[in-house]
């Protein structure tokens, strides 16, 4: 089992290897993606992006697309290393639950004063709901993407309207993943979800953090009965 408290009884272990590996793998892939994918638009000729010292290039067309899909196969490869990683574990934590939405609320109430937070297991519910709502994003993307490659392949001729509604899928889901990497970022604005920072570099996070807000987490993981 992945979770463990450290034998200084000060942090608890959150995450793997693997699971790091996947959250940075796909976070920088997803950024050099909307960096290159921007790129293909005239906007960094628009606002001269192209005069900063090293940045000429990325007006380049033939490079910003090279850089789109490197960085689209690298995410891909991580999206299935971890869909299988987590089947083969059986590992679905992640995953909503019944009574997300509300449970959501009553953290988001909690955090400015209004109420009292639920129990939480090893993720919140308003985490799980992130995941979700970024797994589709990131997974619109790819497929539309796919599409995009194969029309550019030869003697491949799709008609202009499903061309046109697949580009606009694919902005779309940009459009949508924008959004959820803000919110995730922006969740950090909060103190009370500073104590989750070290986790994302170190797979570890404070063990009293971990009893007092994870507390279905924290007596799993502990072999305490609740």
């Amino acid at each position: 089992m992945t979770e463990k408290i450290a034998k200084d009884k000060k942090t608890i272990k959150r995450h793997g290897l693997s699971v790091l590996f996947v959250h940075w793998t796909v976070a920088i892939s997803t950024f050099i993606l909307i960096f290159s994918g921007l790129g293909q638009m005239p906007l960094y000729k628009r606002y001269m992006l192209d005069q900063l010292p090293g940045l000429s290039w990325v007006i380049d067309y033939s490079i910003t697309l090279s850089i789109h899909y490197w960085a689209t196969t690298v995410l891909i490869f991580a999206i299935m290393y971890h869909i299988v990683f987590h089947i083969m574990r059986r590992d679905f934590d992640m995953l909503p639950r019944r009574g997300d939405m509300k449970q959501s609320a009553q953290i988001i109430m909690a955090v400015f004063g209004f109420g009292k937070e639920p129990e939480n297991d090893k993720y919140l519910a308003e985490q799980r709901l992130a995941y979700v709502f970024i797994g589709f994003s990131l997974l619109l993307l790819v497929f539309t993407g796919i599409f995009k490659v194969i029309k550019n392949l030869p003697h491949i001729n799709f008609s202009e309207g499903f061309t046109f509604w697949i580009t606009q899928v694919h902005n779309l889901g940009t459009f949508l993943i924008i959004i959820g990497i803000v919110a995730h970022l922006g969740a950090f604005i909060f103190k009370e979800n500073w104590p989750m920072l070290p986790g994302i570099f170190t797979g570890k996070i404070d063990l009293g953090y971990a009893k007092r807000r994870h507390s279905i987490w924290y007596n799993r993981v502990s072999g305490k009965k609740r």
